[in-house]
């Protein structure tokens, strides 16, 4: 027969009545000791000739009605050969320990910050493009999850969101580094799998095609103009696009600059080994456009050490702009350029090489104002570096560039090739 009735226990609750132990019946007790702030439920069995006690929850949260269907339970489990207080033990251990190496899983984000450290710098030549990568496209998506909690369906959200940026050849990269980052998390016994070996570019941006679109004279002439009349397409992207068509550099080169490589007097370019894609230093000749648009970016950037500066007030581990923000400028250019081909930053390379050629620029000219490696033999032999020669070919080029910026029909020159 039970012992203990609601009305009891909620008057000795009022009374502030404390006790050790007070049983209903089949191995139930009401503890509601002076250190217990609501009475506590407990049940008490013996298994194998040993006493046993277990808490099954306080007063305020189980009611009397509920702690008997509990405790009748608990005695079927008994009378079956389970000591239930040491399995909740357990449960509650590996519960805990769950939670604790839930808490200190090796991260995505720390997995990329460890492989970058390790395996790019000091090691890759152009570091900053895959920090990128990482800081942009991995971290964003999975870099919050544990390594080993990730699945292919994250990869596979994560490359979407890329490619529906528009951004189809950025999510081959991301997908190529990703698998590169798994791999090396497998050989440190980190993950089991590489949640990213399934995917291939089919899955990401597509199979990538070598392209050949260069700007004609009139597509040069609607994007200075779109570029002017786009709303929160900035003078320092403006300046700088204008610089990547005038000394035809990469946009790596331009966006990593330091002002110091810059000898605005002298007309000078002095490009770092470390910083081209020919591991060669070279010394670019700037024509005047060009240290016009220089000295403009000088005084944009006020007292930064580079060209072209983060734009955000905070810490990052790139302190230049990202490589990808003039893409994502320059789309909102482009639906001012109705009739204009689709084109994409590197495609100004191309642009500068084909007028080059067009204003009569020699070939062997034109590849050293790209900072190409001359081919065959006489890139083995021929060291010298056209230093005059690329300055006429560059002020010949800026002069077409100037006229497309102002929308005219400049007639320039073309050099005349000697017989």
């Amino acid at each position: 027969m039970a012992k203990l009735s609601d009305i009891q226990i909620r008057s000795w609750i009022s009374k502030g009545e404390r006790f050790e132990g007070r049983s209903d019946g089949d191995g139930l007790v009401l503890s509601y000791r002076k250190d217990f702030s609501v009475p506590l439920w407990r049940y008490r069995y013996r298994f194998l000739g040993k006493q046993r006690v277990m808490n099954i929850g306080t007063y305020g949260q189980l009611s009397l009605s509920d702690a008997r269907k509990m405790v009748k339970e608990l005695n079927a489990q008994v009378s079956l050969g389970h000591d239930v207080a040491a399995e909740k033990q357990e449960r509650k251990g590996v519960a805990v320990a769950k939670i604790e190496a839930k808490k200190n899983a090796f991260t995505v984000g720390q997995l990329a910050d460890e492989y970058f450290q390790l395996r790019i710098l000091g090691h890759w030549k152009h570091p900053n493009i895959v920090r990128s990568r990482i800081e942009n496209d991995i971290k964003p998506h999975i870099g919050q999850l544990a390594a080993e909690d990730v699945k292919p369906g994250h990869i596979d959200t994560m490359l979407r969101a890329i490619v529906k940026r528009g951004a189809p050849t950025m999510a081959n990269d991301v997908l190529r580094w990703t698998k590169r980052i798994f791999d090396y998390a497998i050989k440190r016994h980190i993950v089991q799998y590489n949640p990213a070996s399934a995917f291939d570019l089919s899955d990401a941006g597509g199979k990538e095609t070598a392209r050949a679109r260069a700007l004609s004279r009139e597509d040069m002439v609607i994007l200075f103009e779109a570029m002017r009349n786009t709303k929160g397409f900035t003078q320092v992207n403006i300046v700088t696009v204008k610089l990547l068509l005038l000394l035809a550099v990469r946009k790596s080169e331009l966006i990593g600059a330091r002002k110091n490589e810059f000898d605005l007097d002298a007309a000078l370019w002095r490009l770092p080994a470390e910083r081209t894609k020919t591991e060669a230093a070279i010394t670019i000749p700037l024509p005047r456009q060009a240290v016009e648009a220089l000295q403009e970016l000088h005084r944009l950037s006020e007292s930064s050490e580079w060209l072209l500066p983060a734009r955000k007030a905070q810490d990052r581990m790139i302190p230049h702009i990202h490589e990808n923000t003039l893409n994502v400028a320059l789309a909102k250019v482009k639906p001012n350029m109705a009739g204009v081909e689709s084109f994409c930053i590197h495609d100004l390379r191309r642009t500068a090489r084909t007028h080059l050629a067009r204003l009569g620029v020699e070939s062997h000219i034109a590849e050293r104002c790209l900072n190409h490696k001359l081919k065959g033999i006489e890139g083995i032999y021929n060291q010298h570096d056209y230093l005059d020669e690329r300055r006429d070919a560059l002020k010949l080029w800026a002069n077409f560039v100037e006229g497309c910026e102002a929308g005219k029909d400049w007639n320039v020159t073309p050099i005349r090739k000697k017989a």
